[in-house]
């Protein structure tokens, strides 16, 4: 493996945003040479003609996959990861964008200085595509270098203030395919919904979590996305997604997390009621004995109301006018 960064940017339909993207990597100065790994999920708009006309433009630096079909975020995220050639990976997705040339850098002279750390974060703000402008990101503020199998269960549950953002990181390549091999299920399970959490458990559970205070990354907003999805239906699923994730890092690591669990089933309970779907209702109540969670009183009292069609009706009018009071309030 050379000594060289691979920046994976996996992409999907993003002709408007994918241009900004490479541009933000191709300005990185570094010390080290990078290279950037274009999967293209079979977008049907212009994103792939973009991606291959930077691929004629810079061709000792890109490389484009092109999807013949659509694979899915994440069997295109860790194809692009498995093909690459650095000793070091990045990510940054075809909406999001890294605003500081040193970025690179700065994360590799981190790497360099210190063999115990795997991984590298920085801070981020939020960009909304529909103001274009920028605020503060909900990262948690982390100290310089954390152990690592301090972070786990921080890392599986990202209740509160998020751990980590996966497009600010840098991390060792070793570790990643180290990991691949003794457990590929983790990485490519599709019922997992993700790609992001276990590449920083896997960090975290080989190593130390270093942290730069800079902001580098615009976490791209105000449009539909993997967790921000535009149904209730489409949020109740990718929750369960991830929460078996969550499940099945904890269960195999044995680390505690039935609060979290009991949280997530009121979630998703909540998801189910809002969309006023019987089958999201019967899933939860699987789910709930499948991550044997204890229902508390919040619980009992969802899956009472759910019980009776014209109280579960009720309850939804109720919520609709104490919405509208709250906005006519404000």
């Amino acid at each position: 493996m050379q000594h060289l960064i691979s920046v994976i940017v996996c992409t999907y339909n993003q002709q408007d945003t994918i241009a900004r993207t490479l541009d933000s990597i191709l300005m990185q100065e570094c010390h080290i040479p990078f290279e950037i790994i274009i999967g293209d999920d079979h977008s049907a708009d212009e994103t792939l003609a973009i991606c291959q006309t930077y691929e004629k433009r810079f061709p000792q630096t890109i490389r484009v996959i092109a999807n013949t079909k659509n694979k899915g975020v994440i069997d295109n995220y860790f194809d692009c990861l498995l093909s690459a050639r650095g000793s070091y990976i990045a990510d940054c997705a075809g909406d999001d964008y890294w605003i500081d040339p040193l970025k690179l850098e700065k994360q590799v002279n981190v790497l360099e200085s210190h063999p115990h750390v795997s991984m590298v974060l920085t801070d981020w703000c939020f960009f909304n595509e529909q103001t274009q402008r920028s605020y503060p990101g909900n990262q948690r503020k982390l100290p310089p270098i954390s152990s690592g199998k301090s972070m786990l269960k921080d890392i599986i549950t990202q209740t509160g203030m998020s751990v980590f953002h996966l497009c600010t990181s840098l991390y060792r390549a070793d570790i990643f395919r180290k990991c691949y091999d003794a457990d590929a299920y983790i990485f490519r399970n599709k019922d997992f919904g993700c790609e992001d959490i276990q590449i920083a458990f896997s960090m975290a559970l080989h190593g130390d979590i270093a942290f730069l205070q800079d902001v580098t990354l615009c976490y791209s907003i105000g449009h539909p996305s993997a967790s921000s999805l535009p149904s209730e239906s489409s949020q109740f699923h990718f929750v369960r997604q991830v929460t078996s994730l969550s499940y099945y890092l904890a269960k195999l690591h044995h680390i505690d997390i039935e609060e979290f669990l009991r949280k997530r089933i009121f979630s998703l309970g909540m998801h189910a009621f809002r969309a006023h779907n019987s089958e999201l209702r019967n899933e939860t109540k699987e789910y709930m004995n499948k991550w044997n969670v204890k229902a508390d009183v919040c619980i009992h009292a969802l899956f009472l109301i759910m019980r009776y069609q014209y109280v579960w009706k009720m309850a939804l009018k109720i919520r609709c006018v104490v919405i509208k009071m709250k906005r006519w309030l404000h």
